[in-house]
């Protein structure tokens, strides 16, 4: 075998090994599934760990093991999660967390493992600084991402550290996939569109705003189709996810940590907020808003310039600022269209007061 014959074949080995790595990674349950679960310590950290970082203080045993941090909604046993205000106290220490960073010695459960700080909020962006840290690329292609097999990426896109794209992808030109992404196979991306930018997520203070830095994820499915000038942010600790199959139109906004079910259409200029679940088979036309914190269920259908401000149920069709069930919204505005016409013959029968001199 000359050593042209040897480059190549070792090349088609390479070729092969990187689509196994792509195959095996994309088609792993914990990458295409809302697990909620993305901010592991690998390897899991002790207490002590945390001490050394966040500058806290604890009582309790510091080779106690912490396997993540999650926020307070999605926390699990064994991770570590912060409260800084009384009116969250009783959620947090009842969660499954086992770990917590509070500004405030308090009973608790005896599952729960206590560490004092001034500023938990700091402690735990300390730790997410620590352990998910931003790391600058140095080109436009992230060597350490893994490309699956016939996925094309077009002239000027962005592919960050540690990003997996299935196979059989287009991702056109100008568009931005942040670090750790997840793509499944036959994802269509159009240009323009930016995957996994930072969750829109503040605390407001005296001296002005601090960023709640984002460690976690975009999981999108196989066969979902992302139209241009789109925006899907990163989950804040956890993963915002795109179901398969499912469709997006240009110039929708996707918050931190929602919930997109599979074979949803997604009309142009919808905004769904955070933390928002959208079922299996969903229909968004365009205009519509989503408020944060809420469930639309399964098949629903949401018609054009909506707004969601509560929990809606499946197999409906829904209207209106807020929305309610359509054909009541109609007749509501049917009836408004009468009421001018309505006061005018009330107006009618009301006798006049006689003018005096």
């Amino acid at each position: 075998m000359s050593v042209l014959e040897s480059i190549l074949a070792l090349a088609i080995i390479l070729k092969e090994l990187n689509n196994n790595k792509v195959r095996d990674r994309v088609n792993h349950p914990v990458f295409l599934q809302n697990t909620g679960v993305n901010m592991d310590f690998t390897p899991s950290i002790t207490l002590q760990t945390v001490i050394d970082i966040t500058g806290g203080k604890t009582t309790y045993d510091l080779n106690n093991i912490v396997s993540g941090i999650n926020e307070i909604h999605m926390v699990r046993k064994g991770d570590l999660t912060f409260v800084d205000h009384p009116k969250y106290y009783y959620k947090a220490l009842n969660s499954k967390a086992t770990f917590i960073i509070i500004n405030k010695l308090v009973d608790c459960p005896d599952d729960k493992v206590l560490i004092l700080h001034d500023d938990p909020f700091a402690a735990y962006v300390s730790l997410v600084k620590k352990y998910r840290p931003f790391v600058p690329s140095a080109s436009s292609v992230a060597s350490n991402a893994l490309i699956g097999e016939g996925t094309v990426v077009q002239p000027n896109s962005f592919i960050g550290n540690n990003v997996v794209i299935g196979r059989n992808c287009i991702i056109h030109s100008n568009v931005s996939i942040y670090d750790h992404t997840i793509l499944g196979d036959n994802v269509i991306i159009h240009s323009g569109s930016v995957i996994g930018a930072d969750a829109y997520y503040f605390q407001r203070k005296p001296e002005g705003y601090r960023k709640f830095e984002s460690s976690g994820r975009v999981i999108i499915s196989d066969n979902v189709e992302i139209g241009a000038l789109c925006a899907i942010d990163k989950g804040v600790s956890g993963d915002t996810f795109i179901g398969r199959g499912t469709k997006f139109d240009n110039h929708v906004q996707v918050g931190h940590d929602t919930y997109i079910g599979s074979n949803c259409l997604i009309g142009s200029h919808c905004a769904i907020a955070g933390v928002t679940r959208i079922e299996d088979d969903c229909i968004l036309w365009g205009k519509v808003v989503v408020n944060k914190d809420l469930i639309v269920g399964k098949g629903a259908i949401i018609l054009a310039t909506s707004g969601v401000d509560k929990s809606i149920e499946g197999g409906k069709t829904y209207f209106g600022v807020p929305v309610e069930e359509a054909r009541k919204k109609w007749r509501e505005l049917a009836a408004l269209r009468m009421l001018p016409s309505l006061i005018e013959q009330v107006r009618g029968l009301i006798p006049k007061k006689e003018e005096k001199d």
